[in-house]
């Protein structure tokens, strides 16, 4: 693969996950950005757009519809939930995609409409999906057409959860999961909810009737512990900008106790470049994960006997979003994992 550069276009150009997508893969000597695509943006330099990113000579914004897809590998779509299946469906065949939106991450598309409130655009294209869980899906990313990166709080509560509940160290029918992000994760489109003064000095939980999350995290502890999972979900949203805590009550399916899980985490994440668990009494917390490509797990004894607390950390846009597509795009493409994705956190 020496000297290989692999053509790629970002769809959905102008969002967070976009930026966030350019900003780790602009510099990269092995890929080409041929396209970028934001429809309301159309013709503008991306400069125009992330001022942050005027550097990199990169082509303008264009639509969809004006792609040239000859040569084109990949496609990063960046775009919003029910937007990705329609123009997937449309991409030649050969184009491999890395998608950030929950358009194919539900195994079964009736979830899908039952979650969304449509039917799915693209149900034929289901089966040619993986769930890109990075450290849990390798072999089958390797010959995926499709790769559907999992949401931000899934990622932060399918990580330390996965393992445990594979190993039986958990039970699968106690888990309460409360998680907190930043405001990025709501997208960068205009909204009342998001204003300033909406969201500053106050922290406030939401999708306490359901969140779609919720059935994309039910599904992949479901599958780990072999049997039906409904997990107790509450989204929190903080007045920060990026990064993503999640506090998981598990009761114990076994002896030992925190050090147990602690151990068999270890086990399962040992050579790991993204996922470390941290030493007895170490919390993680947001700004050790600043822009970086980590989830770092800690894992505490609940004060109640037979329980225990696991605390997961990520950048919601990283770990949450554009690192963890760029892992997936790595191995999909047999390039080295870690590549565009060593930059370590920033601090303070």
């Amino acid at each position: 693969m020496e000297g290989r550069r692999v053509r790629v276009a970002v769809l959905g150009a102008s969002g967070y996950g976009g930026g966030e997508m350019l900003r780790l893969a602009a510099p990269r000597p092995d890929i080409e950005i041929a396209a970028l695509t934001a429809d309301r943006r159309a013709g503008e330099p991306l400069g125009a757009v992330f001022p942050h990113l005027a550097g990199p000579p990169l082509p303008r914004l264009a639509r969809v519809e004006d792609v040239k897809w000859d040569g084109i590998e990949a496609a990063f779509c960046c775009l919003p939930h029910a937007t990705t299946q329609e123009i997937v469906r449309a991409l030649p065949g050969h184009v491999r995609v890395i998608d950030l939106s929950a358009d194919f991450r539900f195994r079964d598309p009736a979830a899908y409409e039952r979650w969304y409130g449509r039917p799915h655009g693209a149900p034929e294209l289901q089966r040619e999906a993986v769930y890109g869980l990075t450290e849990h899906a390798r072999p089958a990313l390797r010959r995926a057409r499709i790769a559907a990166c999992p949401g931000c709080y899934p990622t932060a509560a399918l990580l330390p959860l996965l393992p445990l509940l594979r190993a039986g160290a958990v039970a699968p029918d106690s888990i309460i999961i409360d998680a907190k992000s930043g405001v990025s994760g709501a997208g960068r489109a205009a909204k009342e909810s998001m204003l300033y003064a909406e969201v500053a000095e106050g922290a406030h939980a939401y999708g306490l009737q359901g969140h779609r999350h919720a059935p994309e995290i039910d599904q992949e502890l479901g599958a780990a512990a072999g049997e039906p999972v409904a997990a107790t979900f509450v989204p929190h949203l903080l007045p920060m900008n990026r990064g993503l805590l999640a506090t998981i009550y598990v009761r114990l399916a076994g002896s030992g106790g925190a050090a147990a899980l602690r151990a068999r985490l270890r086990e399962a994440y040992d050579g790991e470049a993204f996922v470390r668990v941290l030493p007895e009494g170490a919390a993680p917390a947001t700004r050790h994960v600043r822009g970086a490509n980590l989830c770092l797990v800690g894992v505490f004894d609940d004060r109640r006997p037979g329980g225990a607390v696991l605390v997961s950390a990520i950048d919601n846009l990283v770990k949450g979003a554009a690192g963890q597509a760029m892992q997936n795009f790595n191995v999909m493409f047999g390039l080295p994992e870690t590549a565009g994705l060593e930059s370590p956190p920033l601090f303070p």
